[in-house]
């Protein structure tokens, strides 16, 4: 039998990190605040442990204090997600109990019960104050609901109540900095002396995201820090990391069980592939092929996951993404993992879903790389909206490559990740570039797949270079070329001489650096690829010019920009012109130079290529300082730092901003 009483319960000791939450529940709580609602009912909703009747409590202690309720509080606790929830029936008894009607003066049949509560609700000209704690159904609610509009109704759920009439606040986990502060306050509070926290601030941010910041799995690990006093926090984070099962071992497997086995056949089986997923956080479309489904019925699933809190919705946009929290998903994995026959089920749904990052990673792909008179690639209708899938979709496109290390899905993986360089470049996320390279180049390796090994030592290669590591670049290029020269692979071979190229002119070895991409050149003009035979000339200019040979490079430079004008790579002539002008710039040939950087600037600004803008911008600011003019050099530096910055560089952007910076 539930137990309803007019004394609300106290608030939990330590309980923090929920402000920004009560400054929303407050005002919905305010008897003097005006709503359209004909009764004002708050439902805050969340995750099981989330502390949902802990922010009630601590909301209405503050209203009872500040004399918001004269005429009392109410508490009823529904038990909604036990074996033998309460019913409103039930609940109407202990309420009517909490109001000191009992014994004889109980209406025996349930009717008068509900008569009886009504009219005493009515006659109570103050303000009271219900909370309906941890109800799962409306139907526990709605015959509770007072008939006059001056009492307040705070119900809590695991469930997003849409079927009620009310403000419906969605409660989150806490901040990692409220987290911390949890774990700390609840040491002290058993020892004031205890300040282990403050001690070990590394340690205690390592275990608020081992508990994904959720408010009972941090009381459950302060709880087990206070038995074992005398030991680090750390101590406790190197348990948890290697836990088999990190929810049992923080305490929520039992909410998250509850939760699981309510959920309808459908939802659960998509509850569990979602904890497949390449990353924690999916588009509808990833959703969608995982589970095998339309994009709607997908849809449908999610919102109802969503209202169980089992998912997050991520609005993006006119898009919506959904979010695992990661406790969730580290007990979807334990529950696959856990029959065979569900672990068939998520492999299939792993497949799937590299199936589906394969083909649009390589439609995305074909746009970046897209030239005048080649096909249009399929669905994306221009470079930004194959850059906004690919920016969308980017961590799960990285994970899944990672599982190139798992046999059944390593040939797949592998084909995904040469897709994603041109992107990774692009973007300049060279530390994910380099993650993902490492990890194809052994999964390539181990299956005896060559001509992928080679591709992803040369992808190795470029990043590595990008980040500064001329001579592992040159290893990985040495490595990529003798591969591609074993297969008789000939324009990848090139492609190898011309990457080790810019590797060893990094490091300052200009005639080895000369030889190489000379070699490119030649085998790119052998197989008749032009395109890329502009890359060998532009690259080879950059190493006569490093070689002094003035006169050479602007004449191999010269070469290049013809050649990409003729198919009509307009990103590669814009590169093409700008480094014409540098050659230009140091023969003292400045008004040259100044020309052949505007012809660069409108390439590469019509192709938002803002790293290319940025070096451009640079270089143009060089040749007004070099010529006297201060002002336009230190305008064009400004911009520079601008387009770097857009680019995601901000070593270059402070560097330019550093000049201007000299010029005021």
């Amino acid at each position: 039998m539930p137990v309803a009483t007019a004394a609300l319960p106290a608030v939990p000791a330590g309980f923090t990190g929920r402000d920004e939450d009560l400054v929303r529940l407050l005002p919905v709580l305010d008897p003097a605040a005006e709503s359209e609602l004909p009764v004002v009912i708050c439902a805050v909703s969340g995750l099981g442990g989330i502390g949902k009747t802990s922010l009630a409590l601590c909301a209405a202690h503050q209203a009872v204090r500040d004399g918001w309720f004269p005429g009392g509080t109410l508490f009823v606790d529904f038990r909604g997600y036990d074996e033998d929830p309460v019913t409103a029936d039930q609940a109407v008894v202990a309420l009517l109990d909490g109001m000191g009607v009992r014994g004889a003066d109980l209406p025996q049949t349930v009717a008068g019960q509900y008569g009886l509560y009504r009219r005493l609700l009515a006659e109570e000209r103050g303000s009271m104050l219900l909370l309906l704690d941890n109800a799962s159904d409306p139907g526990q609610v709605m015959p509770l609901v007072p008939g006059t509009d001056h009492h307040r109704v705070l119900v809590t759920s695991r469930d997003r109540l849409t079927e009620l009439d009310a403000q419906l606040i969605d409660l989150d986990v806490l901040t990692p900095d409220d987290a911390s502060d949890l774990i700390d306050r609840s040491l002290r509070l058993s020892d004031r002396g205890d300040d282990r926290a403050t001690r070990e601030p590394e340690a205690v941010s390592e275990l608020v995201m081992l508990c994904g910041h959720h408010p009972l799995a941090l009381r459950i690990t302060a709880g087990m820090l206070r038995k074992r006093r005398y030991r680090c926090v750390a101590s406790l984070v190197d348990e948890l990391q290697g836990a088999e099962d990190r929810t049992a071992a923080v305490g929520l497997r039992p909410v998250f069980e509850a939760a699981y086995k309510q959920l309808p056949s459908e939802q659960a089986r998509l509850l569990r592939l979602l904890a497949l997923a390449p990353a924690a956080e999916v588009g509808g479309e990833t959703a969608a092929a995982m589970a095998d489904l339309s994009v709607d019925r997908t849809f449908d699933l999610l919102e109802e996951l969503a209202a169980a809190h089992l998912v997050t919705p991520v609005p993006e946009g006119a898009d919506v993404r959904w979010r695992l929290h990661d406790l969730v998903r580290a007990f979807g994995v334990g529950v696959v993992k856990g029959d065979a026959g569900l672990w068939e089920e998520g492999e299939a749904a792993r497949g799937r879903v590299l199936a589906f990052y394969l083909r649009w990673a390589r439609a995305a792909d074909g746009r970046l790389r897209w030239l005048p008179g080649r096909p249009v690639p399929e669905r994306f209708v221009d470079r930004a909206e194959a850059l906004a899938w690919l920016d969308c979709e980017r961590a799960g496109l990285v994970a899944a490559v990672q599982w190139a290390r798992e046999e059944p899905h390593a040939n797949t993986a592998v084909r995904l990740s040469q897709c994603l360089a041109e992107y990774l470049d692009w973007q300049r996320s060279f530390d994910d570039w380099i993650t993902v390279c490492g990890v194809t180049r052994e999964a390539a390796h181990h299956a005896g797949n060559q001509v992928g090994e080679a591709i992803a030592w040369n992808n190795l290669g470029l990043a590595l270079r990008q980040t500064g590591r001329a001579e592992e670049a040159i290893d990985a290029h040495t490595r990529a070329r003798d591969l591609h020269q074993t297969v008789g692979d000939r324009i990848r071979e090139a492609s190898a001489w011309n990457n080790l190229g810019l590797a060893l002119r990094q490091t300052g070895r200009a005639e080895e650096a000369i030889d190489a991409h000379t070699r490119a050149r030649d085998l790119y003009q052998t197989v008749g690829d032009r395109i890329r035979e502009a890359s060998a000339w532009d690259n080879l200019g950059f190493a006569l010019w490093q070689a002094g040979r003035a006169e050479e490079s602007i004449d191999a430079r010269t070469r290049a920009r013809d050649l990409y004008q003729t198919v009509g790579d307009r990103r590669g002539e814009a590169r093409a012109w700008n480094n014409l002008g540098a050659t230009l710039r140091e023969a003292g040939r400045g008004e040259e130079a100044v020309e052949a950087y505007e012809k660069a600037l409108e390439g590469f600004r019509a192709f938002e290529d803002w790293y290319g803008t940025g070096r451009t911008l640079y270089n143009l600011a060089l040749a007004h300082q070099h010529a006297a003019c201060p002002a336009e050099a230190r305008t064009r530096f400004l911009q520079s730092a601008d387009a770097f910055t857009r680019a995601n560089a901000p070593t270059e952007a402070a560097r330019s901003q550093s000049h201007a910076d000299s010029l005021t």
